[in-house]
């Protein structure tokens, strides 16, 4: 007789089917995102240390500014941090946001021998965290997002929109933190889709899973989606 299955991995199995399912739809809904191609893996780092919470607009004004001030990253490095805070204001927390920056420049030229980071887009998440994971403001989350957005790895990164939106589907439980859940998730996204998921879930929550009063009666996922089902499980019977 087969041996049955045991409980942890069919829910794995289950968890998994049900995450592919996710990715499908969203991509018949939104379709499916096609990756920009290679960018600097050292500006995408800087960029996402700015984006720490703020929003991209103010991201970007901010990175924007730093550049204009200080067009190599040796002059934002030797640079006083209050000069850095003055540039990237807008973006907030600027006096923590300058210093880290500043270290991790620091770090860098002292470490690696300057300021490009091409080796990064070699390493898989645990060797990239092994490697800056130490340093202030670098965690699993930037990691992830310079490996999928600037070198194309396919990484799963978890932001404030993917992290509420998986734990509403009921793809990790609602206790998990945004590093769990990063883990967790790493196990659940179908190979190859990293990409496509992380940017569909963005859309699904500028637009339709919002933070207050998501719009379930248009989201493509409610059929599978654990908060839809609660939801309406509460609501009084016509």
């Amino acid at each position: 007789m087969p041996r049955p299955e045991d409980p942890a991995d069919a829910e794995l199995r289950e968890r998994r089917e049900k995450t592919a399912w996710f990715v499908q739809k969203l991509e018949e809904h939104f379709g499916e995102p096609v990756w920009k191609g290679r960018r600097s893996p050292i500006d995408s780092l800087i960029k996402t240390v700015l984006s720490q919470s703020t929003n991209d607009r103010n991201r970007d004004r901010a990175y924007e500014e730093l550049r204009k001030r200080f067009p190599s990253w040796a002059e934002v490095a030797e640079a006083d941090p209050r000069e850095i805070a003055d540039a990237i204001r807008v973006a907030g927390l600027a006096n923590q946001k300058s210093v880290r920056i500043r270290d991790i420049l620091q770090w860098l030229a002292q470490n690696n021998g300057g300021y490009e980071l091409d080796k990064l887009c070699e390493m898989d998440i645990h060797q990239a965290l092994d490697w800056l994971g130490h340093l202030k403001g670098i965690g699993v989350k930037t990691l992830a997002v310079v490996l999928m957005f600037a070198c194309g790895r396919d990484v799963f990164p978890v932001d404030t929109h993917v992290h509420r939106i998986v734990r509403r589907l009921g793809l990790v439980p609602q206790n998990a933190d945004p590093v769990k859940t990063f883990w967790m998730m790493a196990e659940l996204v179908p190979p190859g889709k990293s990409y496509s998921f992380h940017m569909n879930l963005l859309k699904l929550g500028r637009t339709i899973c919002k933070a207050r009063n998501p719009n379930c009666s248009a989201c493509p996922l409610r059929q599978k989606c654990a908060y839809y089902k609660l939801s309406t499980a509460d609501a009084p019977q016509n």
